[in-house]
């Protein structure tokens, strides 16, 4: 089952203020009073300003709210120093596909992936290809598990030689709350689990961005077990 898709209006804002105890529980309180519902908050920087004063900046994406409700609500905490619309990374950047890997197996589904992005994007897609090239059984699994915990991340294509282990049981994990997994056919077990498995990196590339894209009509779920 896919992850499911949060399709409400968001407000995206960014605050800078005081870095004071209770000041993000203030936040929260306010939103979810005026019945909003705080979807990401995330910190962008830490600064000390001329008077020695510590300041933060974070950045929030509030579902339930309009625009001036929002910066309504923000702008009555007394810490604030400054308040700023802007744009939700998923209308920035839209859906992640995660390619994770190493060698020059990474690099050519990379290539897939992005120049496949590029033809869906072109039609009023967004979608981002996030890669990371990584060694080792512990670096591999505990990078498959963190990609349930990246935001607007869609799909994960394993791109390398030989996996298995910790790393086959970090990607059921995975599948577990709805993110599917694409694998190069390699050695070891994670091609046993694997929702999709491509022999040729750039072709897997391309198929992973083809089964997150909403101008394509390629079902992982159809697909399962399939390898080609």
């Amino acid at each position: 089952m896919a992850r499911p898709e949060h399709t409400a209006a968001t407000v995206a804002v960014r605050l800078d203020f005081e870095d004071r105890p209770g000041t993000i529980q203030e936040i929260v309180a306010q939103v979810c009073t005026a019945g909003g519902t705080l979807r990401t908050l995330s910190t962008v920087r830490r600064w000390t300003d001329e008077s020695g004063s510590q300041l933060v900046e974070v950045e929030l994406e509030v579902e339930g709210l309009a625009e001036e409700q929002v910066t309504g609500i923000l702008n009555q905490l007394t810490s604030l120093r400054g308040c700023r619309l802007t744009k939700s990374l998923e209308k920035v950047f839209g859906k992640r596909l995660i390619v994770i890997g190493g060698g020059a197996q990474i690099a050519q589904a990379v290539l897939g992936a992005v120049s496949e992005a590029d033809r869906h994007n072109l039609r009023g897609e967004k979608i981002s290809v996030d890669t990371i090239p990584l060694v080792g059984e512990e670096n591999l699994a505990a990078a498959v598990r963190a990609v349930a915990d990246l935001d607007r991340a869609r799909a994960l294509l394993l791109a390398g030689s030989i996996m298995g282990g910790d790393i086959t049981r970090a990607v059921q994990e995975l599948q577990a709350v709805g993110i599917p997994v694409i694998s190069l056919n390699m050695a070891g077990t994670v091609t046993d689990v694997a929702d999709l498995v491509v022999t040729d990196p750039v072709q897997a590339g391309t198929m992973a961005v083809m089964g997150i894209a909403d101008t394509a009509k390629f079902d992982f779920a159809r697909q399962k077990g399939r390898r080609y």
